[in-house]
Order: C-alpha cells, then sequence, then structure tokens
C-alpha cells in the first residue's frame, strides 16, 4: 500500500503485570538508546494518532495519548477496547485502519514496514515470523472490524480477560510474513539477555 494514500491510527499495548520479569515495566526497559516505549511509538510513526494503553509511562511525544481499561489488568481485548474507545474521541472520522503494537517487540519497526507495503483492502494484516509464529499485536486492522469485535464481545459478557485471538477470532486477516528477528519479543531476563535489551532485574 502506498505511504501517501494510507491513513491510520495506532494501539500500543504497555499495560502488562511483567510477571515473569519480576513486575519491572516492559515499556521501560532499553534497547540502542531508546526505551520499548519509545521504539514502538518509533514504529507508529505517520499514525494520525496513537494512545499508549497502560499506568502513566511518564513524558510522552506531544499528541499521543494514554488511558487504562477497567479495571486494570483486565486483558489485552480490554485494553484495545479502552484504546479505541480513546481514539473514538479525537476529532475528525477514524482512518480506515488501526495498528495494533504490543510494547515489547525491539525490532518491531523492521514489521510494521514490512505490514504496510504488504496491506490490502480487508480485514487487516498480522505479522507471522518466517518459522510461522503469528504475532497479532504486531498488526494493521479494519478499525470497523475491530469496533465491531469489541462490541460482539461485550454483547456476550467476554470482553472482560478476553484475549487478542478472541477479539481477532472473525476477522479475515491476511497473514504477512516478515524479518526475522522483527517480531521477538521481551517476556523474561533471558529473552531480555538474548535480544541485547538492557534492564535492571528486581
Amino acid at each position: 500500500m502506498l505511504f501517501d494514500a494510507f491513513e491510520f491510527d495506532a494501539v500500543v499495548l504497555a499495560g502488562g503485570r511483567s510477571s515473569r520479569l519480576g513486575g519491572v515495566p516492559k515499556q521501560a526497559l532499553t534497547y540502542d538508546g531508546a526505551t520499548l516505549l519509545q521504539r514502538s511509538l518509533a514504529a507508529a510513526a505517520g499514525a494520525r494518532s496513537v494512545v499508549v494503553v497502560g499506568p502513566d509511562p511518564g513524558p510522552l511525544p506531544g499528541g499521543v495519548v494514554t488511558c487504562r481499561e477497567e479495571p486494570p489488568f483486565a486483558g489485552p481485548a480490554s485494553a484495545i477496547a479502552a484504546g479505541l474507545a480513546a481514539l473514538g474521541g479525537t476529532a475528525g472520522p477514524r482512518p480506515p485502519f488501526t495498528l495494533l503494537l504490543a510494547c515489547d517487540m525491539p525490532n518491531v519497526g523492521v514489521a510494521v514496514e514490512a505490514l504496510r507495503l504488504a496491506l490490502r483492502p480487508g480485514d487487516g494484516a498480522m505479522a507471522v515470523s518466517p518459522d510461522g509464529h503469528r504475532q497479532p499485536l504486531a498488526g494493521f486492522y479494519s478499525t470497523a472490524a475491530l469496533q465491531r469485535s469489541v462490541q460482539d464481545l461485550v454483547s456476550r459478557g467476554a470482553l472482560m480477560n478476553g484475549s487478542v485471538s478472541a477479539l481477532l477470532a472473525r476477522l479475515d486477516v491476511q497473514l504477512v510474513t516478515v524479518p526475522a528477528g522483527s517480531t521477538d519479543d521481551v517476556d523474561t531476563w533471558d529473552d531480555a539477555a538474548a535480544l541485547g535489551v538492557a534492564g535492571r532485574e528486581p
């Protein structure tokens, strides 16, 4: 898809418990001189509006808003719904696509670029590593389709503690193979060491 014809919003998820990191916030870990949250925001460059969903992350670039799912830690589907609701309050009509990003992939900018180039009209595109691992939190999705999915989960009482897979289950999503390593994420201190991500264990 041509960059100059492509409009999108971005929802960056930064509110997990980081239990396997001893509670150390993933977004505050650093890689190549920047925090993982800063790198995720850089990967979302070009978005019309950006929301970070999670606890107060401190200073953010101008125009980036924050919100929190209620109650906190109610799961990724609830977090995405909160982000969509926050973006719904911005001026003007919503762009056709929304980028969903987790904040724990230090090289995700490369994946986002590949997704943008491959994206076609439809329900969206999800990153897949060369070994076949799907990463739903590195993907562009139809804004309208996401909103319908949220409403479907709400109507069934399934939004709270709902998974990303449940939210995306009814979407006909294009799978895009992205460069190796671009969706590698940090779940443990061993992951951080393997990726060269810095942080202090508690």
